[in-house]
């Protein structure tokens, strides 16, 4: 999986990510892409805001660029894929890097480890998967340790 952003010495790691959730899903993530960001509190609350109608800082934001949902296989879309480099471009994420600090602070782990963790429910999100429901809550936190315990984070 190709992705684009500023992420630095965290690409590694969430590369690492992908891979397993990649293995997790049978999926091929071979072609798609997908955008990862870090932005400031005032930048998130304004997006939050403007898309979601929430006027408040949160820590990670996903606009799927395709109406996926969690049981379709991504090469149902192959349609969609630029026609000069032949990626699917899944969508983008946002991530508070201060709620990220914040939020590994106040779990007792890593911001390495919670920025992948914010990664990976962001990419979940872009793939079909959401958490409004109970049933599909537990369907995603599921995958989530799992990727994580797998990832070793």
């Amino acid at each position: 999986m190709k992705i684009e952003g500023k992420i630095g010495f965290f690409k590694q790691k969430i590369k690492k990510i992908c891979d397993i959730c990649e293995k997790q899903l049978n999926e091929d993530f071979s072609k798609a892409c997908f955008s990862l960001n870090f932005v400031g509190e005032n930048e998130i609350r304004k997006l939050n805001n403007d898309f979601r109608k929430i006027d408040k800082v949160t820590d990670v934001l996903s606009f799927p660029n395709l109406e996926k949902k969690a049981d379709e296989k991504l090469k149902n879309f192959e349609k969609f894929a630029d026609f000069d480099s032949g990626l699917l471009f899944l969508g983008d994420i946002v991530i508070c890097k201060n709620v990220a600090k914040k939020q590994a602070k106040e779990f007792g782990h890593s911001l390495k480890r919670e920025v992948c963790f914010l990664a990976l429910h962001g990419l979940l999100h872009l793939l079909g998967y959401d958490h409004i429901d109970p049933e599909d809550e537990k369907v995603m936190n599921f995958l989530q340790d799992k990727i994580m315990s797998e990832a070793k984070l």
